[in-house]
């Protein structure tokens, strides 16, 4: 069994998709045949395919047309016939209409028509009966993308026996957003028919997880959403996380390695004209892909004299979409005058400074075209992923070349070593361009090695090693019983570490002596409304219990709570170096305690305590904590968000007339007498302990002030959002925690979360 197939525990995987990834080509002979498509899905799932074989269910591309299944390559193909009047309505329609505007930030206004839902319904049902037919016994079946969301729960009515995991490869809405949707709820309990969802960004995962919340009140853990047993089955989870999809890489990059595409390459190059400077965009005709926004700040730059038309020239590649649609009819029509009117006004006989080609290529000319190009253009107004800008970057292993990149594209998570835009800022696009086509060789090798490293360390193995793992733990979480229904729930309790932390992980979980240190709130346990109910999750808890029995280890928590405040949560820190109220309070080290306070020190702490608690203490929901040092305003259960803000403003100009040292933290204030900080009392830790490299998860700003100090060979991981000094980052405390069972397994052996038994103290 190859590594492929141990990911579907040796089950038949059927992937269900609108189209078939094939088209018909007419041969020389006026016979038919059919081809591998190209497109987005197809690239990223095309190693997994040609590894596992798989049974595919779609449309195969005409309408009124019952073509019957058959092979190619790996695949049984098995088409789903569609009318027009299918296709008007449940894809140009629903899927296209509502659902892509909607799910794009209504950049263009999405179309509400009880006919399109009614005919998105009954095409759905359609597939599910066909996949339901075709899956064999325990299959496990993969649907994709914004066009069957009703599929999943559809298939587990009619097989509960199969294994059913969804990808969206579009962004999935904001809350404000997606209530627009008359259709809301039906949409959501579509989707919690499947056992794994996988999102592109942690963002999508967490608007659909509180969509979930909101529109079914069924509570989601984590990135696990509880669904509680009714008439039709008994309880179960559904784990929806981010999962970014990715390239096969090295196939890029030995296309590119290739003599005949190098050649290529300068061919290109010289049917240009030879210019200084080639610049790409490589885009479907879509509204969402901001090309009018990149024609207009290439026409301004050309215009005030930045750009010279004579040793510059911009490729746009804009591939056909949904021509039968008004609105991309309309987009082509408003792209092409433009790139008239430019050419037009600063082109030349014989030169043009815009190319325009409205065609698709081969994956080995746009691997050539890659190369050609000085500065690749990717300004998406808004993208799921994009991986033009992955395969860019995995072309270019000669570590030249400029990447811009919205930072709307789901790709921005990942490639930070861009140049990031915001699309809509004109200027700043412009600023970018006139950036890229000016820098220096150093910086970009610099950015470029960078690029290639993430886009190696999370290439498609990696993304489906996460994905179809998810996918094969609810598999197997639990038995198939009479009649093909399941006896136990599913559980899926894996969390996603990214390669890249993985990679730095097994680096110290060979080091001959470790420190271990973390925050407590956001990091160790979830953010919970008051604060006193906060508790550590029980896979932290026992990772880090086998962590600090193991020789050479040392645990520290690095808190803003005090001591007595960590307390009363009920973490166990037997063995452990606590350090509370950002290092003024330390316990567990040999080491020289604190000094007492002054009595001037005294003298205005009790009288900032007393202004404090006159002014804020009959304010609902905020909540004063005393501290040995200071004290902090705490607003997380002020039910008004601006109110909790315009609070803690007030706090902070209270505090500093009273000369306090102030520290900003998540809904938080806190006000000190003493200057004192997560990043010093490390310092003290690592001082008065054998030397280590130290791994440090937080969440908070005022644990910037550790990763500022981490060395070279330490590592500090963001847990959440947030602008970060940290090297890496996870998006949540399950993910945290996941990092810190992963050093105690590779350290100690003892699986974490199992029940094996944990060594004797």
């Amino acid at each position: 069994m190859n590594a492929m197939q141990d990911m579907t525990g040796g089950r038949e995987l059927v992937m269900v998709s609108n189209r078939l990834p094939v088209d018909r080509v007419t041969n020389d002979d006026g016979s038919t045949s059919w081809r591998a498509s190209p497109g987005g899905l197809v690239t990223a799932v095309q190693p997994i395919v040609e590894q596992l074989g798989c049974v595919w269910v779609g449309w195969a591309g005409s309408a009124d047309e019952a073509v019957e299944p058959f092979e190619l390559g790996a695949m049984r193909l098995v088409p789903i016939e569609l009318s027009a009047e299918d296709i008007a309505l449940y894809y140009e329609g629903f899927s296209n209409g509502t659902l892509w505007p909607l799910y794009h930030d209504v950049i263009a206004q999405p179309e509400y028509h009880r006919e399109w839902w009614d005919r998105y319904r009954r095409v759905n049902q359609r597939f599910a009966e066909q996949v339901a037919a075709t899956a064999s016994e325990q299959a496990i079946v993969w649907v994709h993308d914004y066009q069957l969301q009703l599929v999943p729960a559809m298939l587990r009515e009619l097989r509960p026996d199969l294994t059913i995991a969804f990808f969206l490869h579009i962004p999935f809405p904001p809350g404000r957003l997606f209530a627009q949707l008359p259709w809301r709820r039906q949409v959501v309990r579509g989707l919690l028919g499947a056992d794994v969802i996988g999102f592109q960004q942690t963002t999508d995962a967490v608007a659909f997880r509180m969509a979930v919340e909101r529109f079914t009140r069924a509570p989601a853990l984590g990135n696990t959403i509880v669904l509680p047993a009714s008439a039709d089955g008994p309880s179960r989870t559904v784990l929806a996380q981010e999962f970014p999809i990715s390239i096969d890489a090295e196939s890029f990059a030995e296309i590119a390695r290739r003599p005949e595409t190098r050649e290529r390459a300068k061919e290109i190059r010289a049917d240009l004209g030879d210019p200084r400077i080639v610049m790409l965009g490589v885009d479907r005709l879509d509204y969402t892909k901001g090309i009018r926004h990149r024609l207009k700040a290439f026409n301004e730059l050309l215009e005030d004299g930045e750009l010279d038309p004579t040793d510059i020239v911009f490729v746009q590649v804009a591939s056909p979409s949904r021509e039968r649609v008004d609105a991309y009819r309309q987009l082509r029509d408003e792209v092409e005058g433009t790139v008239g009117r430019i050419n037009g006004a600063h082109g030349t006989i014989g030169r043009a400074p815009l190319n325009y080609l409205h065609r698709g290529f081969t994956r080995d000319e746009m691997v050539a075209l890659y190369l050609a190009a000085d500065v690749l253009l990717v300004t998406p107004l808004r993208d799921g992923m994009n991986l033009v800008a992955k395969e860019y970057v995995a072309c270019r292993d000669d570590e030249r070349g400029v990447l811009v990149l919205s930072e709307f594209a789901g790709a921005a998570d990942e490639l930070r070593d861009a140049l990031l835009v915001n699309p809509h800022d004109i200027e700043g696009l412009k600023a970018a361009i006139v950036r890229a086509a000016h820098m220096p060789r150093e910086e970009q090798r610099r950015r470029m090695h960078a690029l290639r490293r993430a886009v190696a360390d999370n290439d498609v193995a990696h993304w489906a090693a996460g994905y179809l793992g998810a996918v094969r733990a609810a598999a197997e979480s639990g038995e198939i019983g009479v009649g093909g229904t399941r006896t136990e729930p599913v559980a899926v309790s894996a969390a996603f570490v990214p390669r890249s932390i993985d990679d730095r992980i097994r680096r110290l979980a060979a080091s001959p002596a470790l420190i271990v240190a973390t925050d407590f709130d956001g990091t160790l346990a979830p953010i919970v409304p008051r604060p006193q109910d906060a508790r550590i999750l029980p896979r932290a808890q026992q990772a880090i219990d086998v962590l600090r029995l193991s020789p050479g280890v040392s645990v520290a928590v690095l808190t803003g709570r005090s001591l007595a405040g960590l307390a009363e949560t009920g973490l166990r820190t037997e063995g452990w170096i606590v350090s509370g109220s950002h290092g003024s309070e330390l316990a567990g080290l040999e080491s020289e305690p604190p000094a007492p306070l002054s009595e001037d020190e005294t003298l205005a702490l009790g009288r900032a305590t007393r202004r404090f608690e006159r002014i804020f203490g009959p304010e609902a929901g905020v909540r004063l904590e005393r501290k040995p040092f200071g004290l902090a305003v705490h607003t997380r259960e002020v039910a008004d968000p601006v109110q909790a803000d315009e609070l803690l403003a007030a706090a902070v100009e209270l505090g500093a007339a009273e000369g306090l040292q102030v520290r900003e933290g998540k809904q938080v204030r806190e006000f000190s007498v003493r200057a004192a900080d997560k990043g010093t009392v490390l310092r003290r830790i690592r001082d008065a302990l054998p030397e280590a490299p130290v791994l440090f998860l937080g969440d908070d700003v005022t644990d910037e002030d550790v990763f500022r100090v981490l060395g070279p060979d330490d590592l500090g991981i963001k847990v959440g959002p947030g602008e970060t000094a940290a090297s890496e980052r996870v998006p949540d405390t399950a993910t945290a925690a996941a990092v810190i069972a992963l050093l105690a397994e590779l350290r100690t052996g003892i699986v974490i979360g199992s029940d094996a038994a944990l060594p004797e103290d």
